[in-house]
């Protein structure tokens, strides 16, 4: 095989997908693919969504009811582990494909109902109760009286690319990933292209890092392309260590082979002769079909030595870090892969020049490079034509909180973060009132009622003092607390941080004990302790600027943002913290204050029973009352009380 033909390349994967010697020789390939890829098939089809957030719904005894149900019945059907198409809400999720009919897609399916809906699909009839919605197919007769799965509120408003096989595909087998077209964007790239080519296509692309940097993917590669060096290495970031940020672990589960396929290309365009993948041990099913995907990708011989008869060799390494947050920042991560604690470097040198054992290293988001197949297939300008001016693309968030739809979404940078609550999102839960979205706790940012117009753009956001973040895109409604959620952000950052440079290990500490402070009644304070609590927290703005201008990593020029971006939006809230010592939200334990009201006790000693502290003295009969030095605000009082007489201020 010459290295300048591609065609001859595409031919040898192809001839390694249908190496199976049962196929029939005379059927012609494009047919031969199509049954592979399972675009047509012969007998039914059922996958089963079996992502993690799919088994925590119950996925797994789902798809084991799926298959006795088969065994049973000795029907002649496929059944597939899927992966996550992102509708979270709906989990677990059983799709069903029969012969010449459009696949169809069922919701929220219980091992329990799994009898009823196989009875009903299988015998040609949709049990109505039951369906999600179809795909929408070229080749295959949909069902009567169906929604398209496009048409629903959740979907509709996305752009899935980058998703597009997820929850699609069988995400460990690489023959149909290949039937697919997959790989073929990297047999493209090692033989049309040089690594100084490539950089210059992903360059012309605007492809801008999706970790919160922004900095265009193309220019950065060139600096490791260009610098001398006998060995150089490529990092995919997959930890994901953000509270609410799962995008990542949706793709290593649901589609790994494209994840393999971008590192290739982005190892090749820089010279790299190894590439890790660096991810949490947390995410075990990940791991495993990574790890099974990058198996299989070596037999087909699309990694390793001599890739292709091109003298190119590529070997990708799974690496296993723990969830330390500090690891999401590039020094930190190199040095956890080499062994070492993780702790970040001073930059310059920037890991591009002097990275993993000293060597040019390039370190991207998986966000990021998972762009960089479709670029190569497409051109960039096709790329460039997806997004809004200046950002290009789209973007993964995990969309949580107060919201009707939750689950993975992907949409077209541009889109308004209304669109993305009230349209995608469904608006919010019960019918409460939008107070803001929390946007990646790595930027700490809100986005309020009076920013949320805002776009996804990356300009955008910086004019509102805010960034893209991890995409964690969490909502909350007016039942929140502010002070409350700065608290649990900034407790976070302090337990995250490694500890080495001074003001982040002893900033994030002290901001802790000042709003911690703010959010617990008093104690027996005296006026020396009052002056103490508040000179703190007059402190607390110079303590911010001091962290941002002198810690380290991002991890400690980031963990103020939270506490600084609640004084900008929401300082009535914190003032009624401060200075008034209650809750408005309610939410904050240690400011309520517990009362029984006399004339609605009538004596029945269940919350004498029920406190945990004997902070309820009174006889039977009579009214009871709380001492307020022993209550510490259980609840349990209020939630057994009958008779409404255990009042909350």
């Amino acid at each position: 095989m010459k290295i300048n033909d591609r065609n001859a390349v595409k031919e040898f994967l192809v001839k390694k997908v249908l190496r199976n010697p049962d196929r029939d020789k005379d059927t012609d390939i494009s047919k031969q693919l199509s049954q592979i890829g399972r675009d047509r098939i012969t007998k039914p089809l059922i996958y089963v969504g079996t992502s993690t957030c799919a088994i925590a719904a119950g996925a797994q005894k789902t798809h084991d009811a799926i298959a006795k149900y088969l065994t049973d019945s000795h029907h002649d059907v496929d059944l597939v582990k899927g992966g996550c198409v992102g509708f979270c809400k709906a989990e677990p999720l059983v799709d069903v494909q029969l012969p010449g009919k459009a696949r169809i897609s069922f919701g929220n399916i219980k091992a329990d109902m799994v009898p009823e809906l196989l009875d009903e699909i299988l015998n040609n009839h949709v049990p109505t109760d039951m369906v999600l919605g179809q795909y929408r197919s070229a080749v295959h007769q949909p069902w009567d009286n169906v929604y398209f799965l496009d048409e629903l509120d959740f979907n509709k408003h996305q752009k899935k690319i980058l998703m597009a096989n997820c929850g699609i595909i069988d995400p460990v087998s690489v023959s149909e990933y290949i039937a697919r077209g997959g790989y073929q964007a990297f047999a493209d790239t090692i033989t049309r292209y040089t690594p100084s080519q490539v950089c210059d296509l992903v360059e012309e692309s605007m492809l801008a890092g999706r970790g919160g940097g922004a900095y265009i993917a193309g220019k950065k590669w060139k600096i490791s392309l260009n610098t001398v060096s006998d060995q150089k290495y490529f990092v995919c970031n997959a930890v994901e260590s953000d509270p609410g940020s799962y995008m990542n672990r949706v793709i290593m589960e649901s589609d790994p082979h494209q994840l393999i396929e971008a590192i290739l290309i982005a190892s090749y365009a820089i010279g790299a002769s190894k590439a890790f993948i660096f991810t949490r041990r947390e995410f075990p099913l990940a791991i495993e079909r990574l790890n099974q995907a990058l198996k299989e990708a070596d037999e087909y011989g699309v990694l390793g030595h001599n890739i292709f008869d091109s003298g190119v060799n590529i070997d990708i390494v799974v690496k296993e870090g723990a969830r330390a947050f500090v690891c999401g920042e590039e020094t930190a991560l190199n040095n956890s892969i080499e062994g070492k604690r993780a702790m970040p470097v001073s930059k310059p040198p920037f890991p591009a020049i002097k990275g993993l054992w000293n060597k040019p290293t390039i370190v991207n988001n998986l966000e990021t490079i998972i762009n960089v197949p479709m670029i190569m297939k497409n051109g960039p300008d096709w790329f460039k034509g997806i997004g809004n001016e200046k950002s290009k693309g789209t973007k993964l968030f995990t969309l949580s909180g107060k919201v009707k739809n939750y689950g993975t979404i992907e949409v077209e940078m541009g889109i308004s973060f209304r669109d993305i609550v009230y349209k995608i999102g469904g608006g919010i839960k019960d019918k409460q009132d939008f107070k803001a979205i929390i946007l990646g706790i790595n930027s700490g940012s809100y986005v309020t009622e009076k920013t949320l117009d805002t776009l996804v753009d990356f300009d955008a956001l910086k004019q509102i003092g805010s960034a893209l973040g991890s995409g964690a895109c969490v909502v909350v409604d007016k039942n929140s607390c502010m002070l409350d959620l700065a608290k649990f952000f900034t407790r976070f950052f302090k337990n995250e941080s490694c500890g080495k440079c001074i003001p982040c290990r002893e900033g994030t500490a002290r901001m802790l004990e000042i709003v911690e402070t703010a959010t617990r009644k008093p104690e027996k304070e005296n006026s020396f302790q009052t002056l103490e609590r508040f000179k703190g927290i007059m402190q607390l703005k110079g303590m911010a600027d001091v962290m941002k201008d002198t810690s380290l990593c991002s991890l400690g020029k980031s963990a103020p943002n939270a506490i600084l971006n609640t004084l900008a939006n929401f300082k009535s809230e914190f003032d009624a913290h401060v200075f008034e010592r209650k809750c408005p939200a309610g939410v904050c334990r240690d400011l309520k204050t517990y009362t029984i009201d006399v004339d609605m006790c009538t004596g029945c000693t269940a919350c004498f029973k029920k406190c945990p502290v004997d902070a309820i003295i009174g006889t039977p009969r009579q009214p009871h009352f709380i001492v307020q030095d022993k209550c510490i605000a259980c609840n349990a009082c209020y939630e057994v009380c009958k008779f409404n007489a255990v009042l909350v201020e």
